[in-house]
């Protein structure tokens, strides 16, 4: 199992929900933080709460949605000159649940992609040299189990797109130690779940960070955090190495 104590980390979305709470799971594991929020008041709270487990965290403003602000953020992380050897993509947007869904508009696709597919992945592609470079990295893109479902089609379809380009990423570094994997954290009670999701967001955990922690050198898998709910890491971690196939995109 890696050991991530003085490492660094960069979550997006970790204001709130998911990543609010892989952040301090992070955290309490020693991981240093880069937390990526749409504004530095919104990550003041998981900011002083990561500093009070005893390590640097990082606030970085940026709007996922406009390609500038994400090129910008980028730069500003290099600017640490700090070693980012995990990855943890959890931001996403879902638009709106579109009853009418044959009047779908076109920007709840364009508005979906850019956010849950070309920010990841443009973080992806900046990290993945460095990492290569350090020989060793860990990303975990977030994805969803949403499926025939027309009425949320620009988030069905980001997400499926986001699952494409991650799984032909992970063919490539397949066997390496810079492992690229999937996680779907579960329909959960969050800003973008509602309040009528089933679960709570501590069930995401450790399920949604399990991939930062897997040393077997595996990518392309889909680490559906429902499975390991209730499990240690180090549970959590045997299981996801020993019991999870490849992720073969398939509907179900």
């Amino acid at each position: 199992m890696v050991d991530v104590k003085g490492r660094w980390a960069l979550i997006t979305g970790a204001s709130r929900g998911i990543g609010y709470g892989a952040a301090l799971f992070m955290a309490g594991k020693g991981c240093n933080l880069i937390l990526q929020g749409r504004t530095e008041e919104h990550l003041s709270k998981v900011v002083k709460e990561a500093q009070a487990l005893g390590v640097q965290a990082v606030p970085m403003a940026c709007e996922l949605s406009d390609r500038a602000s994400v090129e910008d953020m980028l730069g500003r992380i290099d600017a640490l000159n700090v070693p980012v050897d995990i990855v943890l993509n959890n931001a996403g947007i879902q638009i709106a649940y579109r009853t009418e869904y044959l009047k779908t508009p076109v920007e709840d696709y364009t508005a979906s992609f850019m956010i849950n597919t070309i920010a990841p992945m443009m973080i992806c592609y900046h990290f993945l040299p460095k990492m290569e470079a350090r020989g060793f990295g860990r990303i975990v893109n977030t994805t969803s189990g949403i499926r025939r479902e027309p009425q949320q089609a620009g988030y069905s379809a980001s997400k499926a797109a986001l699952d494409k380009v991650t799984m032909d990423l992970a063919s490539v570094y397949d066997g390496t130690d810079v492992m690229i994997n999937l996680t779907d954290p579960g329909w959960c009670r969050t800003d973008l779940g509602g309040p009528h999701a089933p679960n709570a967001p501590e069930s995401s955990l450790p399920g949604v960070v399990v991939g930062a922690f897997a040393d077997d050198k595996v990518s392309g898998r889909c680490l559906s955090a429902g499975a390991f709910h209730g499990m240690t890491l180090e549970e959590a971690v045997a299981k996801a190495e020993n019991g999870f196939p490849k992720y073969e995109g398939s509907l179900g």
